[in-house]
């Protein structure tokens, strides 16, 4: 039998925003190697998880905690979460104009090497290495130079996430909606990228509304979200389960 290696753990998490609890007592485990989905109606509390884990400072934990490779992260701040290995992909990027694309990933990079008390890089060496990412996702290196997802499109602004992910080499990569907004062709050549980059060492948290990426990632897990917390877990059959019979299913299933 293969142990495990957990990788995250939420336990019994309840989340205010404004006084109004968003989070309810949810629980979940994540081990290496693991792809998880979850799903859910609008409001459900799919991206407010996703932001609590990174460390969002404008959700307040009331209760429960969350362990970051067996050590409790629960108030500690994003940027150290970040720093630890944990990787979120917005569902929508900012643009951030004076900033050029490529300065910007210098700067992550070499600040995940200065933590990890690692060389940094120089600009010549940093380019080569980005440049090798940029193969492996059919980026076009113009987009470095063009200033931080100002004027992408919204397939640009996800491949640019990607790009990201696959530079920071996060053992933990949580993905909101990373499929919102795609076109067929760029929803099939950003998931078939997350699919080269999940290995035995990370872990993915993918939040989607949609079967078809799910059909083309292959999630080990599919959890429902239902007000505030996880009401189902299967597996990728449950995404054709909400096309046929909606969401209501499996609240009624619970």
């Amino acid at each position: 039998m293969i142990n495990k290696q957990e990788i995250l753990k939420v336990q019994n998490l309840h989340v205010n925003i404004n006084n109004k609890e968003i989070i309810t007592g949810l629980n979940l485990v994540i081990n290496k190697g693991e792809i998880h989905a979850i799903m859910g109606k609008n409001g459900s509390g799919k991206s407010t998880l996703a932001k609590v884990i990174s460390g969002h400072p404008s959700y307040e934990i009331t209760k429960g905690n969350i362990f970051f490779k067996n050590e409790d992260i629960t108030h500690e701040q994003p940027e150290n979460r970040a720093h630890r290995g944990i990787f979120l992909a917005f569902q929508y990027p900012i643009e951030v104009p004076g900033v050029s694309n490529l300065d910007f990933l210098r700067l992550a990079y070499n600040c995940k090497q200065k933590k990890l008390n690692k060389k940094e890089i120089d600009p010549l060496s940093f380019f080569e290495l980005i440049n090798k990412e940029l193969t492996k996702i059919h980026m076009d290196s113009l987009f470095l130079n063009r200033d931080l997802n100002e004027g992408f499109s919204g397939g640009e602004k996800k491949k640019n996430e990607i790009l990201q992910m696959s530079l920071l080499k996060s053992e933990l990569s949580i993905l909101d909606e990373i499929d919102s907004g795609l076109d067929v062709d760029a929803l099939k050549n950003i998931s078939d990228n997350i699919k080269k980059f999940a290995d035995k060492d990370n872990a993915i948290l993918l939040i989607t509304h949609y079967e078809k990426v799910i059909n083309y990632i292959n999630p080990d897990y599919v959890h429902i979200m239902d007000k505030g917390n996880i009401v189902y877990t299967g597996n990728k059959k449950t995404a054709l389960n909400i096309d046929k019979y909606g969401y209501e299913y499996f609240t009624i299933k619970k």
